[in-house]
């Protein structure tokens, strides 16, 4: 064999040429087995995609049902997802896309309780009489009947009205003065609504219209008369029900809506606050005390003087459920203060008494005082920014003296003296201290 026919260097440096020309590509360079996806991921992804023609969510797991939650589209149609949602991630992400501020603790921690009492309330607070379909309000309680437990109004408007015709406003100026006092608005009916919503055991409204602007009429912040009693048959279909009407210039309408509320069957809470009914209605929410099972009564602010409030006195010696009277901001002076203190000597179940900045001076602190040393029922008392003087601070020193059961008396701004202040209070904090551990052993003792 020849030289030429046989080289060793040759035969070596043939492999190393092909290795350096030769390359290879993978169709999919970050292919891996690892990141193949799972049947069980596909048939869910395919489920999320169409949920709305063909939503499957009982039959899942729970491991399942959250990630389909996480993964749905908030946007999708409550005739959906409100009945086959549970309260989960889902409607948490749908409550923080439509509003900034979600503070769920005020809805039992339930993000679709949250979602659907806001969503109504929305409904509710855009309805316009005569414009908006009341199907849109009886198709929303369809899907959350079962899940509204309170509904908090912050305003409802009325109709619109139409331009007036030159001829209509000179037949204006010609009107008498008793035309303007007769609203002729109307506002939402809760007879469409509230005898549906099974659960509902909160509703509190305030007849106004917010940001109103330049269209401001006194008009807008003023229940009618129909207003009343529409809502009143509305309200004797709750079962269990507190009602708040705040700031809605009820006034003389008070005595049309309590009317209708003598014989609602369960009826616990009542706030008229910041109404103006006067003395004619507190004289009906007098009777609706005698007639009902009320437990906590809001009347502050209303222009109660003496007369309102011996009705109520009168009701209150009486009654065996109420717990809560607030008078706050009237003027029940000392002739209502000394016969509520009347009323209070046969009653054993008030526990929270407010007659803050009512006129009221030591006289009524005396009539008290004699309710204090043979009530062992109230718990709180709250005399603020009257003028109780020396004398009604003695008499109220010495009433606490013997008692034991007041835990809470404010007797700021009433012009008593430090001292006698400071004796009170070492009261009021030894009784304190009582309650504690009388609390602290029926929990001992039920466990």
């Amino acid at each position: 064999m020849s030289k030429s026919t046989f080289s060793p260097g040759a035969q070596l440096n043939v492999p190393e040429d092909c290795r350096r020309t030769r390359r290879i590509i993978a169709e999919d360079p970050d292919w891996s087995l690892n990141i193949v996806p799972c049947l069980s991921n596909l048939c869910l992804q395919s489920i999320v995609k169409n949920f709305k023609e063909k939503p499957i969510y009982e039959k899942l797991t729970p491991v399942e049902k959250d990630l389909i939650q996480e993964r749905l589209s908030p946007s999708l149609p409550l005739d959906v997802t409100a009945s086959m949602i549970s309260d989960g991630v889902y409607w948490k992400r749908c409550c923080e896309q439509r509003w900034e501020l979600c503070d769920v603790s005020h809805y039992g921690h339930s993000w679709k309780r949250m979602f659907l009492e806001r969503s109504m309330e929305n409904i509710i607070e855009l309805f316009i009489p005569g414009v908006t379909e009341p199907k849109t309000v009886q198709e929303m309680v369809s899907y959350c009947k079962n899940y509204i437990k309170r509904l908090d109004i912050s305003q409802l408007l009325p109709p619109i009205k139409e331009p007036k015709k030159e001829e209509d406003e000179y037949a204006l100026e010609l009107a008498s003065d008793n035309d303007y006092d007769t609203p002729s608005m109307d506002h939402f009916d809760f007879n469409i609504l509230l005898d549906k919503l099974t659960s509902l055991e909160e509703l509190h409204l305030v007849y106004r219209v917010k940001q109103c602007g330049m269209n401001f009429e006194w008009k807008m912040f003023e229940m009618t008369d129909r207003d009343c009693v529409s809502l009143a048959t509305a309200l004797k279909s709750c079962k269990t029900l507190k009602v708040t009407i705040d700031s809605s210039s009820v006034d003389k309408k008070c005595r049309l809506l309590v009317k209708n509320l003598l014989d609602h069957p369960s009826l616990r809470e009542l706030d008229f606050s910041h109404n103006l009914i006067g003395d004619r209605g507190a004289r009906a929410i007098g009777k609706l005390l005698s007639m009902s099972k009320l437990e906590i009564l809001n009347l502050c602010d209303n222009d109660i003087r003496d007369p309102g409030a011996k009705a109520l006195a009168h009701a209150l010696s009486k009654n065996s459920t109420l717990l809560s009277l607030n008078l706050r901001l009237n003027r029940v002076r000392d002739e209502g203060g000394q016969a509520i203190g009347k009323a209070l000597m046969n009653n054993n179940t008030l526990l929270h008494l407010h007659l803050g900045a009512n006129e009221v001076t030591g006289l009524t602190a005396i009539a008290l005082s004699k309710v204090l040393v043979q009530n062992n029922t109230l718990k709180c008392i709250n005399l603020s920014c009257n003028n109780l003087g020396e004398n009604g601070g003695k008499a109220l020193e010495e009433a606490m003296s013997c008692n034991t059961s007041l835990t809470e008396c404010d007797i700021r701004l009433t012009k008593v003296d430090d001292q006698i202040v400071s004796a009170i209070n070492k009261v009021i904090w030894t009784n304190q201290s009582l309650e504690e551990k009388k609390q602290a052993q029926e929990k001992e003792s039920r466990h």
